[in-house]
């Protein structure tokens, strides 16, 4: 019996794979956290200044967003560590978990604004809505332009739309709190301050719920969605010289890069690399693991 391993990555010769920030958006990231944290030390003062607890509400979900992004920039962090002899897969799956912590955050900040924003429409409190609007133009530029850095890789990496998800959702935010306050300096109406935190809630839920299960699936080392393991059993199958396929697994370490391990029964104990190549080329696996027995070896399967 023969053991061999192969392992095929793309991006050698500085490219990026399609799923990764770049150390220049890791530093814009640290400044929007920065940037982000100062907004919310200025929403809770004139929060307390207005009488205003929706601004005070924001701001307490602004942090949970700053607190996002630096788990984005963590977890990225992280995940560039080499390999070593305890985390042999290395650190990549570290941007999952950080994702998935994310996650959470985005949920529990909806939930939170669902309390709040019924709390509001129960009983509707005086506000001075000046001071609300301004303050709240001030968060709807720092959000979208936080927003507009992040949405940068944001179609291929969790913690990219994490972060994106939690800018857009602030940037509505603001919004919604401008309307307010509007409703508040020319009506007098306060319950609208309720309903349009529970609106932010009801997309904040919703983008969590729908992202949840991709993230899971990762760390459950679920095989890919759109990779069928019949096609890939097939396709090997097809290999001159490979007689059977069994013990197949294929799962995800990241996004990104998908690993593969099975034993080939076969005469020809040199067709590792030919395996390798074809499962890269059709399947975009990146890593794998593949072990070769002969017919000795596996006479049960050879019958």
């Amino acid at each position: 019996m023969e053991h061999q391993h192969s392992e095929h990555q793309h991006g050698h010769g500085g490219h990026h794979h399609h799923g990764e920030i770049s150390e220049k958006t890791v530093k814009y990231l640290l400044i929007s956290f920065i940037i982000n944290m100062l907004l919310s030390v200025v929403e809770i003062v004139g929060g307390i200044i207005a009488g205003s607890v929706s601004l005070i509400g924001d701001a307490l979900h602004n942090t949970s967003d700053a607190f996002s992004i630096l788990i984005a920039v963590i977890a990225f962090k992280i995940g560039r560590k080499k390999a070593d002899h305890k985390y042999t897969y290395g650190f990549k799956r570290a941007e999952i978990i950080g994702g998935f912590v994310n996650l959470i955050l985005l949920f529990i900040s909806g939930v939170y604004l669902i309390v709040e924003g019924i709390g509001r429409l129960i009983s509707p409190e005086p506000i001075e809505g000046g001071i609300i609007i301004w303050v709240s133009v001030l968060a709807l530029i720092i959000d979208a332009a936080t927003a507009k850095l992040s949405h940068h890789g944001s179609e291929h990496n969790t913690n990219m739309r994490m972060v994106f998800l939690h800018n857009l959702a602030d940037a509505l935010g603001s919004v919604g709190v401008i309307i307010s306050g509007l409703f508040v300096v020319c009506l007098n109406i306060y319950w609208i301050d309720g309903l349009v935190a529970l609106m932010i809630a009801a997309y904040m839920i919703y983008q969590s719920v729908l992202s949840f299960p991709k993230v899971v699936n990762i760390l459950m080392n679920a095989a890919p969605d759109g990779l069928d393991l019949a096609a890939v059993e097939k396709a090997l199958l097809k290999i001159d010289g490979v007689r059977d396929v069994h013990h197949l697994h294929v799962w995800s370490v990241n996004e990104n890069d998908v690993s593969l391990e099975c034993h080939i029964v076969a005469d020809n104990l040199e067709l590792v690399q030919t395996a390798a190549k074809l499962l890269n080329k059709e399947f975009g696996i990146t890593h794998c693991n593949i072990q070769i027995e002969s017919c000795a070896d596996c006479a049960d399967c050879c019958l």
